[in-house]
């Protein structure tokens, strides 16, 4: 038991406990070197005994803090103190998606396109490197005040991945958000994690999970065979482009999902555009039912894998007692017996005997749409109904601003009076008027752009170094031009520059020899010199070069350059050694 003031490994001091898990509890702590508040995970005692599993996990734990993007937490250290087995990660001061969720219910629409767009931002940088989370569920996701979210147990979900456990077709992770190959035996892809992205997704938007049941097992079966509902009739104002993401991330089928998260990223980046607000209802590509056949699951097996999702104490003994941790299941399961007996009685008076003597009248909620906030509070009370403390804003096109866009529950339902309705407020335009940013900084204008709900995207144009009429940062262009409007989720394209080198001219006394060896060190470019006798130059000048100047210079090529050098000298043979000539007799005057 790890108590408030303890130390780990002699640095993390303890603070409180801040969440507790199947896996692991985790608490706040004072990291002592570093001056910081962290977050430590301590393993749960009988997974701590495993000797298998603890290598595996420190392994995968330290293969995982390799991760780093702005939308994962991040692993700081990975360790062993007294046989608690613990990993150290970035501490966020943030609420749970899951507890936000359970306090608004339904996210607004642009809420829940902007989280989604961080979410596979960080699965997809987390796939890049090998890593499947395998446990994506909002209890895993936080989320700022500033609406940055992070997603955490990359560590813990990778490292069961080649556990045991896993290797004997157990499922693991949450089954709300299980997919159905994982929940059929067969082990987790990049699709996996896909699958429960876009269940994550669904939450999002309608505040309910599609699948239920009466236990674990029932839900599992749900997600192997039955459809996704459609998000659209929980709320008919979302656009068939967001349902069209839904159903191709939760298909059956891993075929018919995206090929990747940047794949989904990507998709719904453009989800709000203007030309995709007529799109058509996706349409599976193969069959749903063509699952690959596996060894079915028996309910103890499913039941084993399941195990953070059974919150029935007589499963969660009958877990221990095979794991001989619990000797006293028998006594566990007549005392459980018992209370579940006495629950149903106590649940039967509350569901049949206490609405008899406490009936209320049952009204319809009124059509208050387009009122005024005031006007429609009125026609709600006049009714018997109550307002809840505070209305919930959106942007709408159609409705103007202080306008009532909805309710819920929604104008026609039948509900008790008193019965507490939520309203919906239109804001007005949500249109965003562009200008021309030509010339500005470009993370100025990303910054700007960014906090009204765009997407920017940033793209280069091919400058030369020499060339002083831009400078680095500056947007040279944009892909929307000034005066038109944009809707928060749409995208702008903005255009920086980017610098490239030109080849000098190194022909005559521009460049000596030495000086070109040092210009292509330094951009990275081969160098070859072949050399000419000549005597019309000088030794060691450039005469010609194989690439032209001016032209644009990429890395790991070869230049070649001609260089002179001097004729060398054609040596004068010495002449032989020879005899004296012999004289020529000539005629003479003689005298008798």
């Amino acid at each position: 038991m790890v108590m408030k003031g303890q130390k780990i490994n002699d640095r993390y001091q303890i603070i409180r406990l801040i969440g507790e898990g199947g896996m692991a509890n985790v608490y706040l702590a004072h990291d002592t070197i570093l001056d910081r508040d962290v977050a430590v995970k301590i393993l749960r005692g009988d997974l701590a005994g495993d000797e298998k599993f603890v290598k595996k996990f420190q392994r995968e734990a330290i293969s995982a803090s390799s991760l780093n993007h702005p939308n994962i937490v991040e692993l700081y250290d990975v360790g062993e103190d007294n046989g608690q087995y613990f990993i150290v990660m970035e501490y966020v001061d943030g609420k749970t998606l899951k507890s936000l969720v359970k306090k608004r219910g339904a996210l607004t629409l642009p809420e829940v396109i902007d989280i989604m767009l961080q979410l596979t931002s960080a699965i997809a940088h987390a796939h890049d490197s090998y890593i499947i989370h395998r446990d994506i569920k909002p209890q895993n996701v936080l989320i700022l005040d500033n609406g940055m979210v992070k997603i955490t147990d990359f560590g813990i979900a990778t490292a069961l991945n080649n556990h045991e456990l896993t290797e004997t077709n157990s499922v693991m992770g949450s089954v709300h958000y299980l997919p159905p190959e994982q929940a059929n035996g067969n082990g987790a892809t990049v699709k996996s994690d896909i699958y429960s992205l876009g269940i994550l997704m669904f939450e999002l938007l309608t505040g309910k999970v599609p699948f239920k049941g009466d236990n674990a097992v029932e839900i599992a079966i749900k997600q192997m065979k039955t459809p996704i509902p459609s998000v659209r009739k929980y709320d008919e104002d979302i656009p068939q482009s967001v349902e069209n993401v839904i159903l191709r991330s939760c298909a059956k089928n891993p075929k018919n999902r995206y090929d990747s998260a940047r794949e989904m990223h990507d998709d719904l980046k453009t989800v709000l555009s203007k030309d995709r607000q007529d799109e058509d209802k996706w349409v599976y590509s193969y069959p749903e039912n063509e699952l690959e056949e596996t060894k079915k699951l028996s309910r103890e097996e499913l039941n084993k894998g399941l195990l953070d999702e059974l919150e029935n104490e007589e499963e969660v003994k009958n877990k221990r007692k095979k794991n001989g941790k619990d000797k006293k299941l028998n006594t566990g399961l007549m005392i459980a017996g018992s209370i579940f007996a006495t629950l149903i009685v106590v649940f039967t008076a509350i569901f049949f005997l206490i609405p008899s003597i406490t009936d209320k009248k049952e009204v319809k909620v009124p059509d208050v749409t387009k009122m005024t906030v005031e006007k429609a509070k009125k026609e709600l009370e006049k009714v018997g109904l109550e307002i809840t403390s505070k209305d919930i804003e959106q942007a709408n096109e159609k409705i103007g601003k202080g306008k009532v866009i909805k309710t819920s529950p929604e104008k026609g339902r039948t509900v008790k009076k008193g019965t507490k309705i939520q309203l919906y407020v239109s804001t007005g335009t949500s249109k965003i008027e562009i200008e021309d940013y030509t010339g500005q900084n470009y993370y100025e204008i990303e910054a700007k752009l960014k906090a009204l709900g765009l997407n920017v995207v940033k793209m280069t144009k091919e400058y030369s170094e020499t060339d002083t009429s831009v400078k680095a940062g500056m947007i040279v262009g944009q892909d929307i031009d000034e005066g038109e409007k944009l809707e928060k989720g749409d995208s702008i394209t903005l255009y920086v520059p980017e610098f490239y080198t030109e080849y000098p001219d190194f022909i005559g006394e521009n460049y000596t020899i030495s000086q070109v060896e040092a210009w292509a060190t330094k951009y990275g470019v081969k160098l070859e010199k072949n050399y000419r006798e000549t005597d019309d130059v000088e030794p060691n000048m450039i005469l010609s070069q194989s690439r032209p100047a001016g032209t644009k210079v990429n890395t790991n090529v070869t230049l070649t350059v001609t260089v002179s050098k001097k004729p060398e000298k054609e040596e004068t043979p010495s002449p032989s050694p020879t005899t004296s000539p012999t004289p020529t007799a000539t005629n003479s005057p003689t005298t008798d």
